[in-house]
């Protein structure tokens, strides 16, 4: 004959098995009665003859209140799915409670506390450093509890056995706001195309379409009268700009229908501009000229602020922010007639910090990670990472050139570009050996940059000489 479901032994559900109607009911409960919903908690245990906790619970918890400690070991001696470990570490923690009550009544409860102490606890399966613990505190009283703290201690003592006991003894709280998150997570992390943390909804199952990700052209920027190398959107997102092989940059403004319209043209430079970057907080850009000097400018007003290669008086071939907006850092290989170096100057143009020599790469790019604490710079054939505060460094080695470096928004991991038509995924620690590789784009003759996107930052995309842009499912990250 077949058990009823409500008799069944407590073991936890089997992978492909559909939740037990009891265990369900007890999660529902539970959440009702955390959300405050007592009435409708009591209805639904009603109904369905399953209590939130069972037998066993109650009467452990009467028990121990009553301070029936036979009764309280007796039940926990009767309870299913348990392993003796817990199972000695839960009797140990009700023959602790007694052992310290009875301190606690002074000589008349010493000769009965020691005879707990040898008959109920040493014989327990238990760190031998416990039991020690107790011999002493025979003498010295420590732990003992005062018959006015009885009653809280026992509370106490009812919680830890609680946490000892096995998963189906108590409801543990927020479990079924748990199970539903982490189902959520799950959907989330198997979604290839998962581009919009704000629609996820419990009321159906999760999917974004390839739709969510960009592929359409939407507007042609034709301002620039010749090839445009660079272009990035400021941190903010309200503004982009572009650089070019005409000698100018432009910032672009985004409009509310996400249109872009031209702001200011930036002239000034007398080589083609190469790379450009924003300020962390958007009101000042970086354009950097080929062989020549770097200059600020205001994003306000358009006009620049300093010309950078004569303040420092040095050529700067790659530049990048510190978090606080005031201050940046260089490098610079050119001439070739002097030593390579990297340095750090502020918004004046003063040098603060300079790295010089034969051990000093030349480097092609660099970036400083959001917390400020590491310097990233890319060299021929290698990442040069630096600890900033402590002055470690440690490298990691490509066997390829690299082309260019970008850093996700988190500071966490970084892409470079090989000239192997290869895209190398990284971590910034020191734990980083083995990278994960993307393919797809071409890379030949041109230097081509990818950059992090999408929520998360999970997924790449890629510039290619096969006028493609390649955001490609395969750059889902695998995190």
């Amino acid at each position: 004959m077949d058990q009823p479901e409500s008799s069944l032994p407590h073991a936890a559900v089997q992978k492909g098995q559909t939740p037990r109607r009891e265990e369900l009911v007890r999660l529902i409960a539970q959440s009702l009665y955390s959300l405050g919903y007592r009435k409708a908690a009591a209805t639904l245990e009603a109904e369905s003859g399953v209590p939130l906790y069972p037998p066993e619970h109650d009467r452990l918890l009467l028990d121990v209140m009553s301070g029936r400690w036979d009764a309280c070991a007796a039940t926990i001696d009767s309870l299913t799915g348990i392993t003796e470990r817990n199972r000695a570490v839960a009797e140990f923690l009700v023959w602790r409670g007694h052992f310290l009550e009875l301190l606690g009544t002074g000589d008349a409860g010493l000769r009965l506390a020691t005879e707990v102490l040898s008959r109920r606890i040493a014989p327990l399966a238990i760190d031998r450093r416990c039991v020690h613990w107790l011999a002493r505190a025979v003498v010295t009283s420590e732990g003992a509890v005062a018959p006015e703290a009885v009653a809280e201690c026992r509370i106490g003592l009812f919680l830890d056995l609680v946490e000892a006991l096995p998963p189906w003894f108590r409801v543990p709280s927020g479990r079924l706001e748990h199970l539903v998150e982490t189902a959520v997570i799950q959907q989330v992390a198997s979604c290839i195309y998962h581009n919009l943390p704000d629609e996820v909804t419990l009321f159906e199952d999760h999917k974004c379409h390839e739709e969510q990700i960009p592929s359409d052209c939407t507007q042609i920027l034709c301002a620039h009268k010749n090839e445009v190398w660079f272009v990035r959107f400021s941190n903010d997102g309200n503004y982009l700009a572009s650089s070019s092989s005409d000698c100018t940059a432009i910032i672009w403004k985004v409009e509310e229908d996400d249109t872009l319209t031209k702001k200011y043209c930036l002239e000034g430079h007398k080589s083609p501009i190469s790379f450009v970057a924003w300020s962390p907080n958007d009101r000042m850009l970086l354009t950097c000229g080929n062989g020549e000097s770097l200059k600020l400018w205001n994003v306000d007003t358009g006009e620049c602020n300093l010309k950078f290669g004569a303040a420092v008086k040095h050529i700067i071939a790659s530049c990048a922010w510190f978090p606080n907006s005031e201050k940046i850092v260089c490098a610079s290989s050119e001439p070739e007639s002097s030593p390579n170096m990297i340095f750090t100057c502020d918004l004046e143009g003063q040098e603060l910090e300079m790295w010089a020599g034969e051990r000093i790469p030349k480097v092609s790019d660099l970036a400083v990670t959001p917390d400020g604490k590491h310097l990233i710079c890319v060299c021929p054939n290698e990442i040069w990472i630096r600890e900033l505060r402590k002055g470690r460094e440690w490298k990691i080695p490509e066997r390829q050139t690299i082309s260019s470096l970008s850093l996700s928004g988190d500071g966490q991991s970084m892409i470079v570009n090989l000239n192997s038509q290869e895209i190398h995924l990284w971590k910034t620690n020191e734990s980083s050996r083995v990278p994960d590789k993307f393919k797809g784009h071409k890379q030949g003759k041109f230097v081509i940059r990818s950059c992090f996107g999408g929520s998360d930052y999970h997924f790449i995309a890629s510039g290619s000489e096969d006028s493609q842009v390649h955001p490609l499912e395969e750059f889902n990250l695998p995190f």
